[in-house]
């Protein structure tokens, strides 16, 4: 309870100072600065502009709830609980656009999701996954068809940065300690549709490189995934579908957000079914719960 209050009180203060922040540039006045540079850039700093997007959803979510123990994997942990906390940090930056003419654009984006075992002594990270991407979008335009929006093109790395352990005296009671590295490396396309308030995309790839840490992988993540959003007034229905068709593995992940009294806000629960929740554990079935809120959609 201790941490949980903690953690409140430390989010209300951020939130207080960043009001105050937001108060002084919105009352600044820079008419008669003669510097015109500075008077640019405090402009420009006044406005906030931001080059980062929001990428993913941005979400803190202080309970989860599964229906079973996680595996331990480190033998200063202590034995893994069932309800855990989880937070996602997702963004996005526009570094290019236009290069062929098709008012195509560029982006970098990084995605980290972390999974925190806040209710146990010391509270370690039982799990953190790191996901770089890069990729392009092209607007179809005249060319829509069927209601097709975009078309996507892109590079995935995804790994938990864990290292390759070979050797360890805890073999016999931690044998999962022999290698903790998880990784994917893939190459996919992407097409979004919308039909009103509903927008949905067909994501297929295919991996490159070895996966010689987790050769099995792709029998759990599968090869493509059907992702859809619906908009009912205020709230956002989201939908993920998973599967690889010929070992009949995958998953299933359905939130639901609303916005709160803040603005830009919402409150957000998940619940989550079936492989490849996070990477450490990418060949475990499981079925969680979480609640929490998010600061992005």
């Amino acid at each position: 309870m201790k941490k949980i209050v903690l953690a409140t009180t430390f989010c209300s203060v951020l939130f207080g100072l960043q009001n105050n922040e937001n108060v002084l540039k919105n009352t600044l006045n820079t008419k008669d600065i003669k510097d015109k540079k500075a008077k640019k850039y405090i402009d420009e700093w006044s406005s906030e502009k931001f080059g980062l997007k929001p990428y993913r959803p941005n979400y803190l979510l202080p309970f989860g709830y599964t229906s079973h123990n996680y595996k331990e994997y480190t033998p200063t942990d202590g034995e893994y609980k069932n309800v855990e906390a989880e937070f996602q940090v997702s963004f996005k930056l526009l570094f290019y656009k236009n290069l062929f003419g098709q008012n195509e654009k560029y982006y970098a984006s990084y995605t980290q999701r972390s999974f925190w075992q806040l209710y146990i002594e010391s509270s370690p990270f039982r799990e953190s996954n790191y996901n770089p991407e890069i990729f392009v979008i092209f607007p179809m335009g005249d060319k829509e068809v069927y209601g097709l929006k975009t078309l996507e093109f892109g590079y995935s790395h995804h790994s938990n940065g864990q290292g390759n352990i070979d050797k360890t005296d805890n073999a016999d009671q931690y044998p999962n300690l022999y290698n903790r590295s998880r990784s994917i490396n893939k190459l996919y396309t992407k097409f979004t549709f919308q039909h009103g308030s509903l927008i949905w995309d067909l994501n297929l790839w295919t991996r490159i490189g070895n996966l010689e840490d987790n050769p099995d992988i792709m029998d759990y993540y599968g090869y493509g995934s059907i992702h859809t959003m619906y908009f009912y007034k205020k709230s956002l229905f989201d939908l993920t579908f998973r599967l690889n068709p010929i070992k009949l593995k995958g998953a299933l992940e359905f939130s639901y957000s609303y916005p709160t009294f803040i603005d830009g806000v919402y409150l957000y629960t998940k619940i989550f079914t079936g492989y490849g929740e996070s990477l450490i554990d990418y060949n475990t079935n499981l079925t969680k719960y979480s609640v929490g809120i998010s600061f992005s959609r």
